[in-house]
């Protein structure tokens, strides 16, 4: 098969360097969008003389064929083609004969695959948008329900203060939300840019309408240097870093889950069909779906790593190096797209054992802070405070007795600086409910300031 820029060579290219040097066996899944960007082309084309009415229709007719060839599964995705580009354009010359060979006039695969790829991503961000959606509308569920659900919050894997289960959802929906900021960012700073007319770095003699495929293509911007055009793929690394951000985000869900469901801590039950078992111990019931997610933000992580590398070498302006940057974004957008999907049903497939979680907040000296604020309020600097609670709680390890547990006494034994201070109301102060409710703070998790946090949420994501 003679290749379609053949014509400078008097060998056909070696079969070993067309299997080293193919990549249509994974850049055919740009097709839908190389269609929508050759049709905007040849409309363009159409407006400047190249191609007549005539020859748009036709153009546009048979693109349009071998999008339903593609879509029906009878489209010829021969190595020789090299890539998705030359492909569908042999396809096309195949179709109309000449009209077909001058579709390709005033751009190159260089400015054509970027064009493609930008496309793919606008598509694909558009996408885990509507996943992180989801999976927030599932934090804010929980939370709804768990506004009283009272569990042990941990700083350093030590029980550390009283929270609730829908504070810690809500923990998550903040951080998710980061997630969704940063692909809009991408999406709006760095992706609307459009690069076809750049050709193969210094743009074209002939007099092309860039402006005009923008707007068909749905663009805010043109891009205003040839050569950074074609060879820029910051686009990719931003978006293989924003992938492996929210994988490690969903590592970080995957490894509390895990946790949880642990016989130490029993916080969850997970649905039969949504955990595994063992082929050799007939007991267990392992949660493969947070174990995989955690495994899997591995890989995204590799593929932000591999884009980084790929370009840090690569002078101006398109080297065949950039073949290897599809690979490690497609893998990280379907990656993170099954991860953020899984995650989601899985959380809405789990039980909360309230009552262990309350257990576990009723040892560790929880409302120790709570205890200490008790006293500066009552006038005692903060540091004195703080070390009159660390007395008291080395007297109750001692006894072996919780902090709401001692009597006016005892805390008189603790310290005479208690004498003046104390009243029998602490003992209510420091049930473990009442230092819930207590943290009234702007962000705390109280009911009601997770409420008015869940009423914020709620409200955002139905502007979404």
């Amino acid at each position: 098969m003679n290749k379609l820029w053949s014509g400078r060579f008097a060998k056909n290219t070696a079969e070993e360097l067309e299997l080293f040097s193919e990549s249509i066996s994974f850049d055919k899944r740009l097709y839908l969008f190389d269609i929508r960007g050759s049709i905007a082309h040849a409309e363009m084309l159409n407006s400047i003389g190249i191609l007549t009415d005539e020859e748009k229709v036709m153009t546009v007719k048979y693109l349009n064929k071998i999008e339903d060839e593609i879509n029906s599964g009878n489209f010829d995705f021969n190595i020789k083609f090299e890539d998705i580009h030359m492909a569908i354009e042999s396809r096309l010359i195949h179709l109309i004969g000449d009209t077909g060979k001058k579709l390709h006039t005033a751009r190159s695969r260089n400015d054509q695959v970027s064009l493609d790829t930008r496309l793919m991503s606008l598509f694909e961000i558009d996408q885990i948008i509507l996943l992180l959606k989801q999976l927030r509308y599932t934090f804010v569920n929980i939370a709804k329900d768990n506004l009283k659900t009272i569990m042990p919050g941990y700083t350093h894997m030590q029980r550390a203060q009283v929270i609730s289960l829908a504070h810690h959802m809500m923990a998550y929906y903040s951080m998710f939300r980061r997630d969704y900021l940063r692909l809009l960012e991408l999406k709006n700073r760095i992706l609307d840019e459009m690069p076809l007319g750049s050709g193969a770095l210094a743009g074209s003699t002939i007099n092309i309408d860039r402006q005009m495929v923008s707007d068909k293509l749905g663009f805010r911007n043109v891009s205003s240097n040839s050569l950074d055009s074609v060879s820029d793929r910051d686009y990719v690394i931003e978006f293989n870093s924003d992938c492996a951000l929210i994988m490690v985000h969903l590592s970080r869900l995957s490894e509390e889950l895990i946790l949880w469901n642990t016989k130490e801590f029993s916080f969850i039950n997970i649905a039969d069909d949504y955990a595994t078992g063992s082929s050799m111990m007939p007991q267990k019931k392992n949660p493969d779906i947070p174990e995989l997610v955690r495994g899997k933000s591995a890989r995204v992580i590799g593929n932000l790593v591999q884009s980084l590398t790929l370009i840090k070498g690569t002078p101006l302006a398109y080297n065949r190096d950039f073949q290897e940057d599809k690979q490690s974004l497609f893998d990280s957008v379907d990656t993170t797209k099954s991860s953020l999907s899984i995650i989601c049903a899985l959380l809405e497939n789990i039980t909360f054992n309230k009552e262990n979680m309350l257990k576990a907040t009723q040892s560790g000296f929880l409302n120790a802070t709570e205890a200490m604020e008790y006293f500066i309020k009552k006038g005692l600097p903060n540091r004195e405070a703080h070390h009159l609670i660390g007395k008291a709680v080395a007297y109750c390890i001692d006894k072996n007795k919780q902090l709401e547990e001692l009597s006016i006494q005892e805390w008189e034994e603790v310290s005479d600086k208690t004498k003046t201070l104390i009243g029998s109301e602490i003992n209510d102060i420091l049930c473990i409910e009442n230092c819930l409710n207590a943290r009234n703070s702007y962000g705390g998790p109280s009911p009601d300031s997770m409420q008015v946090a869940i009423d914020k949420a709620i409200k955002e994501l139905k502007q979404l």
